[in-house]
């Protein structure tokens, strides 16, 4: 059987992996050591920084309330989290926002009929196009409509066929890709890599989850 057969495609695939939201920045991705961040404080020009890396211990050194812990929240979450701290003794209803400027916490895995496969850091916000341009773009004989991402979702594997073509043509969104993510190009990879995988493990719910 085709690897990708029984797996979601078309509409049912955004369902479970969308395409960014229009104006979100970074929403879902959770920090991780290394990575660097722009932080603002309106108006506070000696509290903004251009260029504030989390340690490897998860945390940044921020100054008047020292040490805060990044790793694991969202760049929403740090902004919060920091413009309650000054708020506690320092600034009054400080106004901080946090994005970020490059992570070396993420990557995602690229496979398959790419000209350089590989593993590729995501940066912020990342999108299925971007990473198979970190991968050189797919081979002249790639399946273009038989891309698979596999993702761990709630504690299970699940995985969605795109068809990259669409995509590019603008005929379909172009889907979110997340740290941990595995991106698989053309059938005789995905059959290779994963055929046995499909085969032995079960199937859960409309999504295809093994």
């Amino acid at each position: 059987m085709h690897a990708s057969a029984g797996l979601p495609s078309g509409a049912a695939a955004y369902a479970v992996m969308p395409a960014p939201r229009v104006g979100a920045q970074v929403a879902d991705y959770r920090l991780g050591p290394l990575d660097v961040l722009s932080v603002t404080v309106f108006q506070e020009p000696d509290l903004s920084f251009d260029k504030l890396q989390v340690d490897a211990s998860g945390n940044v050194s921020f100054p008047l309330i020292g040490t805060v812990h990044a790793q694991g929240k969202t760049a929403s979450e740090l902004s919060d989290d920091i413009a309650a701290r000054l708020g506690k003794k320092y600034l009054v209803d400080p106004q901080v926002s946090v994005t970020v400027v490059s992570s070396v916490s993420q990557n995602v895995t690229v496979e398959g009929d790419v000209k350089e496969p590989g593993v590729y850091p995501v940066n912020g916000q990342s999108t299925l196009l971007q990473a198979l341009a970190q991968a050189q773009s797919p081979t002249d004989v790639a399946k273009l409509d038989q891309v698979v991402i596999f993702r761990n979702i709630d504690g299970k594997r699940a995985g969605a066929v795109f068809n990259v073509k669409a995509i590019r043509e603008g005929r379909a969104p172009d889907p979110q890709v997340l740290g941990g993510d595995v991106i698989v190009v053309g059938f005789d990879a995905v059959k290779g890599g994963f055929r046995d995988l499909l085969k032995t493990a079960p199937f859960f719910n409309l999504f295809r989850y093994f």
